[in-house]
């Protein structure tokens, strides 16, 4: 089983820095908000970021290697988990850091299959083995993320039960829906389900399936289709969920949905602060690395 986890840290954080209603964020929480990564805004015991209980997860499921890949202005990343570009030792987590430049021309990131590819050309060494990639602002299970390592599909992703996410109604309207077959296998995205498609890509489980940015990916087999990723035409990104249909094309077969029905905490905007200080609090009264 592959032990590197690529961690998805260079974004541009818009939703989180858009203007809000909340009104139960301290004067820190809304400056921690509009000014750096989301992943690092202190939700956690002692003002400690949310990635801690990411990598806290990733440890207990059984990672070695990380890479969180930054921005051009990620210094703050490294006076959190070491000051060197690699081999920082972060309570036994090996982790090293990959910059994802903006383009001339641009004035913001240019998506997640981009941020990975500025990682696997600083780190070569990804192109030749199998690993995980995630976002940093998601709180993803330690089993979740262990069923990315055990599974012995060339590349997948967790396949979530939409039912299973404490979002609202509205916004879990605006997640892709994925179309499984009856091995779970990926036969296709669909990004903007209408209610007449939800029939249609129900998985054997009954289950409307949604992805979470969480993908196991054969370094060599994804290769091309990271180098060679088109822009979304309505987002002007280049994104995974592209790379992952585009691979599927080529390689058949080759792309398991593993199903989890679980929440998963998410750092999009302001309003979801409280939310996950609440669930830290209940699910991690302590923050122990002593696995």
């Amino acid at each position: 089983m592959h032990k590197k986890l690529v961690i998805l840290a260079g974004g541009a954080s818009s939703r989180m820095k858009k203007e809000s209603v909340a009104k139960n964020l301290t004067a820190e929480e809304i400056v921690q908000a509009n000014e750096r990564s989301k992943g690092l805004i202190g939700v956690g015991a002692q003002g400690r970021p949310l990635l801690d209980y990411l990598l806290l997860n990733a440890k207990k499921a059984g990672y070695e290697k990380i890479y969180i890949i930054i921005g051009e202005q990620g210094d703050l990343f490294k006076e959190f988990y070491g000051n060197q570009n690699t081999n920082n030792n972060f309570n036994g987590l090996n982790i090293s850091f990959a910059t994802q430049y903006i383009p001339e021309g641009r004035v913001k990131p240019f998506g997640t299959a981009d941020a990975l590819w500025h990682a696997v050309k600083q780190f070569p060494e990804l192109n030749a083995d199998e690993y995980t990639v995630c976002n940093s602002d998601n709180l993803y299970s330690a089993e979740a993320l262990y069923a990315l390592r055990r599974t012995e599909s060339p590349n997948a992703f967790i396949s979530y039960d939409r039912d299973a996410l404490h979002f609202s109604s509205e916004r879990i309207s605006r997640f892709a829906i994925a179309k499984l077959d009856e091995s779970n296998r990926l036969l296709d995205i669909l990004e903007k389900p209408l209610v007449d498609d939800l029939e249609h890509y129900k998985d054997v489980e009954g289950k409307i399936r949604v992805s979470m940015n969480a993908f196991k990916f054969n370094g060599a087999m994804v290769y091309s289709f990271l180098k060679n990723c088109p822009v979304h035409p309505e987002r002007d990104e280049k994104e995974l969920p592209t790379v992952l249909l585009n691979a599927l094309k080529e390689f058949p077969n080759s792309i398991v949905g593993i199903p989890f029905s679980e929440h998963v905490p998410d750092l999009t905007a302001k309003e979801d602060i409280a939310d996950v200080k609440e669930y830290l609090k209940k699910h991690y009264p302590v923050l122990d690395w002593q696995i």
